[in-house]
């Protein structure tokens, strides 16, 4: 099975699904790696969050992979699907879910 996010200040990743500070970890590194601070950079007609969305959907991917066994999403014991909404008040997203194979 294949997911693909439509968006480009959003991002898709399997991680780590058990433990609720991971998410809050994963937005403490990201906000540490990609600071919104206006001044670094060109793209910012939406707000300080426009470009940074941008980059940080670009280091997570548009797009997962996942086997499917029996009919069930075969994941980890402890992963998770996570959809990463970079911007501060984003709006709805559109999901493409494909299914491949027999």
């Amino acid at each position: 099975m294949q997911v693909f996010i439509q968006h480009t200040s959003a991002g898709l990743t399997i991680n780590e699904n058990a433990d609720p500070t991971v998410r809050t970890d994963f937005e403490t590194f990201f906000n540490r790696t990609v600071p919104e601070d206006i001044s670094l950079y060109e793209h910012t007609l939406e707000g300080t969050d426009d470009m940074t969305s941008h980059i940080k959907s670009s280091l997570l991917g548009s797009s997962v992979s996942i086997p499917i066994t029996n009919g069930k999403l075969n994941l980890g014991t402890w992963q998770g699907i996570y959809l990463c909404e970079h911007r501060n008040n984003g709006g709805s997203r559109k999901i493409v879910v494909t299914l491949i194979g027999t």
